[in-house]
């Protein structure tokens, strides 16, 4: 791509606002494949008794029961656990440090939030995307869970995507969606529009920044 085609797309991508109501419909429309036969995961997921699915290479999403069982996480070889439900409030998940200390290789990160749409979840963005991209740059797998595994938890993974795999939001919600029922709430559905419009943003500058300055010369 020329840098002239790169800053005409630049300046194009500045007025295509995106919106939490553009990804609603997305969520609405993609929709999850079915699963006609059980792999061994989906297998071992109703033996024991959680709700968990790979929706990126080494990054999995899951329910509190998947992160309360420790014999399926041995099983599934789960080295990160990431819980955007932290607290004993409803709603919440009760695990910490403390319920993982007899896994000594276990590395664990919580987030003290509920899943209302007035809860600013975009604070935690930039530190869970870390986090996982430390997990999978180690060669390990994280499980980020909250309580059902589909808005809280989702949001986070998302938000990796963008900021780590430089996705669009809809093609995060896509990717996701292709392994996995998500529900975000309107109110995080919107900070990640927020976010996505802050990432074309920034990475539009960076075009102009790298674009070549032609100064004309008068003779």
């Amino acid at each position: 791509m020329s840098w002239r085609l790169a800053y005409s797309n630049s300046r194009l991508d500045s007025t295509d606002v995106t919106t939490g109501r553009q990804l609603q419909r997305i969520l609405h429309y993609s929709i999850t494949p079915c699963r006609p036969l059980p792999t061994l995961r989906r297998s071992e997921c109703a033996i024991h008794d959680v709700d968990c699915d790979e929706v990126y290479p080494k990054i999995y999403i899951g329910d509190a029961a998947s992160a309360k069982n420790k014999t399926y996480l041995r099983l599934m070889g789960i080295t990160h656990i990431l819980n955007t439900a932290e607290g004993s409030r409803f709603g919440q998940v009760d695990t910490g440090h403390s319920y993982y200390r007899d896994m000594t290789n276990m590395r664990y990160m919580g987030f003290p939030m509920i899943d209302q749409p007035t809860t600013d979840i975009s604070r935690y963005f930039y530190i869970a995307s870390k986090f996982i991209e430390n997990a999978v740059n180690g060669g390990g797998k994280v499980l980020v869970h909250c309580l059902m595994g589909m808005s809280r938890s989702a949001t986070c993974v998302l938000a990796y995507l963008m900021i780590a795999r430089q996705m669009s939001a809809d093609e995060a919600i896509r990717t996701v969606r292709m392994h996995r029922d998500i529900r975000p709430n309107d109110g995080f559905l919107q900070q990640l529009a927020d976010l996505d419009n802050e990432l074309r943003r920034e990475r539009s500058k960076g075009l102009l920044r790298d674009a070549p300055s032609h100064h004309h010369r008068f003779y």
